[in-house]
């Protein structure tokens, strides 16, 4: 390897660097703006207009919850699929080379046969 080569890093770890960087930039935006701040003095100056904020936390942080359970079923999922793709990749190999060592004895025991044919057809019995 050359001194310039980088690590290959799997999709899931890319994502989880994507997903970090992301965390740290939207973290930094929000301290730089004062969002929470922000919300706050909106929430101040128009009482009337957002009523329902408690119910927006309390809906998002279920639908993250939600998307995690998700995100975990279908992993559980995927790691069931994988295990009976692999289990049916190994009894294809394995009827493959049953097949290849079947096909093998057969073309011997036909080359033997056309080898007696010939002997034959060279040395008639008399």
């Amino acid at each position: 390897m050359d001194k310039y080569h980088l690590v290959q890093l799997s999709r899931a770890a890319k994502d989880l660097i994507i997903i970090a960087v992301s965390l740290i930039f939207v973290l930094t935006l929000s301290l730089f703006f004062d969002v929470f701040v922000f919300i706050l003095d909106l929430i101040k100056q128009n009482p009337g207009s957002i009523v329902y904020v408690d119910e927006v936390i309390i809906g998002l942080l279920t639908l993250s919850i939600s998307f995690a359970i998700f995100s975990w079923r279908r992993w559980q999922e995927t790691k069931r699929e994988t295990a009976e793709r692999i289990k049916a990749q190994e009894e294809l190999i394995r009827i493959a080379n049953t097949r290849a060592e079947t096909e093998r004895i057969i073309s011997k025991q036909l080359h033997v046969e056309i080898e007696q044919r010939k002997r034959t057809q060279n040395h008639p019995s008399k």
